[in-house]
């Protein structure tokens, strides 16, 4: 049975769509249990980013009934009624496992070469085999692309440079403050692209680092890292005066910073600049602060202009490893050709 993958990313959708798509990790267990007894897959992994939500399946249904069904299965369990268009790409054999290396060694990512996006795909492919949604085709091919990114980040220099979504972010608190130094950080949500981002500010010299998290044990735990301060998730707004840069990155459902919250603690800033960099998905902050003065606001798609310019310093690299990629997929795809005698239609890996 083929692997195909279904989903749409910042390639092909803006955050207004992918946040409505996106997958909390409470509801990707459910989710793949029930593409599976629905027999839409037989294996199933859903991957849920800020920038991308991906559905990997092996499946037995021919590819155009495979992606009206695993498109509509991505509307329902969202309950998402808009028109889609163009937004949600369909990938099988063997572009589908193209897609997945490609993902894997974070040459479809915002940021190219970033690292986050393998650490993401290896929790998303764990939590699926936690819960039996996998089975012997996903596990091979998953931990093959798992190899084949260790080798791209061994054999190209496709890292060189700010690689990950974090990066960007403090180059454009830079862009804006001209210099970290003296400016005030706060971070809100304590997860691994908000560690990452704190210790880049900090590393460039920010005067000071204010930790919120839902776990307040977490906020308390970076803050002592990072020699900050963690703060409750519930009393943030009481400390936000000296505030000057907010880099938010949470997993709540609705707006954490609206136009009424903010606007009061603008007055008691005395309206100082201040820049949010909402890397959420579904965004924290809502687009309306953009209206109030002295407040700039930038979502994770406002950061592909910055990731822009280092994809066109790295065309050369782009093509090294697309090139380690290519021998790869024909090595998978020679061993199901050598085992196709006796396995029907599936696909039989092993190490190449």
């Amino acid at each position: 049975m083929p692997i195909v993958v279904i989903g749409l990313s910042h390639h092909t959708a803006p955050v207004e769509v992918r946040e409505k798509l996106a997958f909390s990790e409470a509801m990707i267990p459910e989710s793949l249990t029930r593409m599976c007894e629905q027999g839409l897959a037989q294996e199933a992994v859903i991957l849920s980013t800020c920038n991308r939500v991906e559905i990997y399946a092996v499946t037995q249904e021919p590819a155009l009934m495979a992606h009206a069904s695993l498109k509509q299965f991505l509307r329902d369990a969202h309950q998402y009624e808009e028109p889609l268009d163009n937004s949600v790409y369909f990938r099988g054999e063997p572009q589908s496992l193209e897609h997945l290396f490609r993902v894997a060694c974070g040459l479809d990512s915002m940021v190219l070469g970033e690292t986050e996006i393998l650490g993401q795909l290896k929790h998303a492919y764990e939590l699926a085999r936690l819960n039996k949604s996998t089975g012997n085709q996903l596990n091979r091919v998953f931990q093959k692309a798992f190899n084949v990114a260790k080798q791209v980040r061994t054999e190209t220099n496709i890292q060189r440079g700010s690689v990950s979504v974090a990066s960007v972010a403090v180059e454009l608190a830079e862009k804006i403050f001209s210099t970290l130094k003296g400016q005030h950080v706060m971070v809100l949500g304590a997860g691994d692209t908000s560690e990452k981002t704190a210790r880049a500010l900090m590393s460039r010299g920010a005067g000071s680092l204010v930790v919120s998290n839902r776990t307040f044990e977490r906020a308390q735990a970076l803050a002592a890292e990072l020699g900050g301060r963690a703060v409750s998730f519930h009393d943030w707004p009481k400390i936000f005066e000296p505030i000057d840069i907010v880099i938010s990155c949470t997993a709540a459902p609705d707006y954490l910073i609206d136009r009424t919250l903010l606007g009061p603690l603008m007055k008691e800033r005395k309206n100082r600049p201040l820049l949010l960099i909402d890397i959420a998905v579904p965004r924290d902050v809502q687009p309306e602060v953009n209206l109030l003065d002295n407040v700039y606001l930038y979502n994770i798609d406002d950061l592909q202009s910055i990731a822009d310019s280092y994809l066109r310093s790295r065309q050369e690299e782009i093509a090294h490893c697309e090139k380690i990629i290519r021998e790869k997929i024909r090595a998978l795809l020679g061993r199901r050709g050598e085992s196709d005698s006796s396995v029907s239609g599936g696909l039989a890996l092993g190490k190449s």
